[in-house]
């Protein structure tokens, strides 16, 4: 089958569609998305791939949540390969998960998928408890702080981000602001500028 113009962003929203239906989910891939194209520009990357990448990354998450090798992301990947998703995006979504799949992060795609997939849901969360719910309001010191807090939005796995951003090579500190910004200049697409 002939591959999908790799920066088809509507296929890959269709598909998205297709296999998911829960919208926090579907807001978590568009933060990563918007993540990824943020990061995608300071390492002069292609903001399109970058952001399909993040974009895609669970699209299979909801119907097959098993992080067993049996299911995300490997259930995934024939999916995409059958719709003829380019490799580049299939080994950046493998990477995502290397317990799972046995592929690393190399590149700075990569690397940068790794480390904003667990923070943008910390920085929803914490968008959340505030009372506008406007992650204008959001500052790095209220990440920090409710990062100490490890009851709060205890499914975010601290030690992962700071593991994979430290791959990355960039300060913890910079890379919650760098996808903090990116998040809050993409607020109203992903539904955190308090109007939900």
């Amino acid at each position: 089958m002939s591959e999908t113009n790799p920066h088809d962003r509507a296929a890959a929203l269709a598909l998205i569609k297709e296999y998911t239906t829960d919208p926090a989910l579907i807001r978590h891939m568009l933060c990563v998305e918007t993540a990824m194209r943020a990061y995608a520009v300071r390492y002069d990357g292609d903001p399109e791939l970058w952001g399909l990448v993040g974009l895609l990354h669970d699209f299979d998450y909801q119907r097959w949540p098993l992080l067993d090798g049996t299911g995300h992301p490997l259930i995934g990947v024939p999916i995409l390969r059958e719709r003829g998703w380019s490799e580049e995006i299939i080994r950046g979504i493998l990477s995502h998960a290397p317990e799972l799949t046995g592929i690393h992060p190399e590149n700075m795609l990569e690397k940068s998928l790794s480390a904003v997939d667990e923070l943008t849901g910390l920085v929803a969360a914490v968008t959340f408890v505030r009372p506008s719910k406007n992650i204008a309001d959001v500052q790095l010191s209220s990440i920090k702080k409710k990062w100490k807090e490890k009851a709060f939005a205890a499914g975010v796995h601290r030690d992962e981000i700071e593991r994979a951003t430290a791959v990355l090579g960039v300060p913890l500190d910079e890379h919650i602001g760098v996808v903090l910004k990116a998040m809050q200049d993409n607020a109203a697409e992903l539904g955190l500028d308090g109007k939900a």
